[in-house]
């Protein structure tokens, strides 16, 4: 084991990599919670407008996620002071989670100040925590000074109204996508440099895997309750069980072999920052945002098995799977620096066909026949 100046840092062993505590996955709960009021708010507005308030509202709940996940990637979760933090924490993200169905309403500041709590406050405890490691004291300085910043805008976007505050919010949203691709550029204290970053490739991709999990039980949850509210017939049992193979496909596809790949890479990789925040703070979110909206495309065709299919149906069917495609499809080529034969052609077969479960099944059932031995530079088709 290291010395550290700070006993809240984990401890790392060069032969084991941090395993993802109890603790985080009760964080994580939260967010099944979240990701749930997501589906329903795109449920209640299938408008263009509901549609851009839906994927605003995905950006910053993935981003109080994903940089929670970057601080218990250094952070102890076991040490009582880090667990304290994780609790408030989790019960901010649930007020966030609660005021989503009517952020761009009346509980527009509860939102936006939940966020910017989470936000400020969990970089706020980790710049007092690591104070005496300059490896990260500086770097998460030049965090702090970001998320300071973007906060006037969403605490200002909370008291517009309609459109003003969706584009006050996106600029404050912008705000914090563009920072770790500019190194967090602070006047007066530089950038970060991606080789800064010490990161545990494994435990991140474990973190990012269990989201997905959550995304994908959200899924289940929505079709599960759907079907308990509707009479049993033959055509609405086929849309629940062509839902079902969806759901087992998309997870078949991104656990048959991506998701521990991408660990070893990131692990064995000379720059493991800078590929752990393309993979995983950026092009992760895609993927994840195809499994909402199949999700929302399923409760949809639940409904109406046989009925018309209107334009809304048709892009949530067939534009999740292809969301979630397309987002592995970027996620390998930003882990391992190649495309996915198998991937572009499961959305080309989308692109051709409205079977949406039958191209994911297909591409998932490619990919397991023709699984190799991985190599630490390469990943499968």
């Amino acid at each position: 084991m290291t010395d550290r100046k700070t006993p809240l840092l984990r401890q790392r062993r060069a032969d084991e990599h941090a395993r993802v505590t109890y603790v985080e996955l009760f964080f994580d709960l939260v967010f099944v919670f979240a990701v749930t009021q997501l589906s329903h708010a795109v449920l209640a507005h299938p408008t263009g407008m509901g549609l851009l308030h839906a994927g605003l509202l995905l950006l910053a709940v993935w981003w109080a996620w994903i940089y929670t996940a970057w601080v218990t990637n250094w952070l102890d979760p076991e040490r009582p002071p880090v667990r304290i933090m994780l609790f408030v924490m989790m019960a901010a993200a649930l007020v966030l989670s609660a005021a989503i169905p009517d952020a761009f309403g009346k509980r527009g500041l509860v939102f936006a100040a939940a966020y910017v709590f989470i936000q400020v406050g969990r970089t706020l405890f980790f710049v007092v925590t690591v104070w005496r490691e300059p490896e990260h004291r500086l770097n998460f300085v030049r965090i702090l000074s970001w998320m300071a910043f973007s906060a006037i805008f969403w605490m200002a976007g909370a008291f517009q109204q309609g459109e003003a505050r969706l584009l006050v919010w996106a600029l404050a949203m912008g705000l914090e996508y563009v920072g770790p691709a500019l190194g967090f550029w602070t006047p007066g204290l530089g950038r970060s440099n991606a080789n800064d970053w010490t990161v545990e490739g494994a435990h991140l991709a474990e973190r990012c895997a269990l989201f997905t999990i959550i995304a994908l039980g959200e899924s289940i949850i929505v079709t599960g309750a759907t079907v308990a509210g509707l009479p049993w017939s033959a055509e609405v049992i086929a849309a629940f069980a062509s839902a079902l193979v969806c759901s087992i496909a998309m997870w078949w596809i991104y656990f048959s072999s991506t998701a521990e790949a991408a660990s070893e890479a990131i692990a064995h990789s000379a720059n493991p920052g800078a590929i752990a925040r393309v993979a995983y703070t950026y092009s992760h979110l895609l993927p994840v945002a195809g499994i909402i909206v199949a999700a929302v495309g399923d409760e949809w065709v639940l409904h109406h098995p046989l009925g018309h299919t209107d334009f809304k149906i048709a892009a949530a069917v067939i534009g999740g799977p292809a969301l979630f495609l397309f987002g592995s499809v970027v996620f390998k080529l930003a882990v391992f620096r190649r495309w996915s034969q198998t991937r572009i052609v499961g959305l080309g077969l989308l692109a051709a066909t409205v079977l949406t479960t039958l191209a994911l099944v297909a591409v998932g059932a490619w990919e397991t026949v023709a699984k190799r031995p991985e190599g630490l530079a390469e990943s499968p088709s």
